[in-house]
């Protein structure tokens, strides 16, 4: 029996992870993680919007960016709005024409506290960032890509804590980023019909301001590392290839995978 299935030509192939002529916007790109990733997906050829409630804060990325002959721009948004998001993807349609990607890593830790005693307020503060924001976001971005009708690529930022509990006061966060592992499968299963690919990447710890809590304890920085089989922390440049990957032609056939990048927490 002959397979007579399409096949990519090898210049196809070759070309499988390029970014070349597509729109990235990465949410939370002052921060450190919305930094490498935008970085990362310039480097594949992507121009890109950057999005962060502290616009000044995206500097550097923006730079970073040009640096490498790559369209750039920063703009102030706050995810939780349906204002604030609505306003800034109509920029990015008026800035670059189109919108390829998106990118959702604006999120909040919160402040972990026991659950017996957590700050109700904080709570839902960790839930208007991390869930709501990430609807809003998906949910303009997703817009756009019916309209223009080629389809289009989603990428939530989740967490082995949406996974697995942990002794560390994680009432909101983990909560919040279980959700966000729902809503991506959620969206999955309502955009394939046009095209639209959602999938989540799923860090374990890596060190920024939003960890310092953690490891300025050295006891809880124990029992991380415990659980992490490779045995460090993660390190930036570690997440570059899943959202790249995730962003690319490679995965057209993956959607609604939460991808993990965590040393093996997962796994054990």
């Amino acid at each position: 029996m002959v397979d007579d299935t399409p096949r990519k030509t090898v210049e196809e192939l070759r070309n499988i992870f390029s970014l070349e002529g597509k729109v990235a916007v990465v949410t939370g790109a002052g921060g450190t993680l919305g930094h490498a990733i935008a970085k990362g997906l310039a480097v594949f050829g992507a121009d890109v919007a950057c999005w962060d409630i502290k616009p000044e804060f995206q500097e550097d990325v923006v730079a970073d960016i040009k640096a490498l002959g790559r369209k750039a721009t920063a703009s102030g948004v706050d995810v939780t709005s349906d204002e604030s998001v609505k306003g800034a993807m109509e920029q990015v349609i008026a800035d670059f024409g189109k919108v390829n990607i998106m990118v959702t890593v604006a999120g909040s830790a919160g402040n972990r506290q026991p659950a017996e005693t957590f700050d109700i307020n904080e709570w839902q503060k960790v839930m208007n960032i991390n869930v709501r924001g990430t609807m809003l976001c998906a949910k303009y971005a997703g817009a756009e890509y019916i309209k223009q009708g080629d389809g289009g690529k989603l990428i939530t930022i989740g967490s082995v804590r949406g996974f697995l509990g942990h002794p560390g006061g994680y009432a909101a966060y983990g909560t919040s980023k279980g959700a966000v592992h729902l809503l991506t499968k959620q969206l999955a299963t309502e955009w394939a019909k046009y095209k639209i690919n959602c999938n989540a990447i799923a860090p374990s710890i890596f060190w920024t301001p939003l960890t310092q809590q953690i490891k300025n304890d050295p006891e809880m920085v124990k029992i991380f590392m415990q659980r992490i089989p490779i045995g460090r922390a993660a390190e930036l440049d570690d997440f570059i290839g899943a959202a790249v990957y995730l962003s690319s032609p490679a995965s057209d056939y993956v959607t609604g995978v939460i991808l993990s990048v965590d040393g093996g927490a997962v796994a054990g």
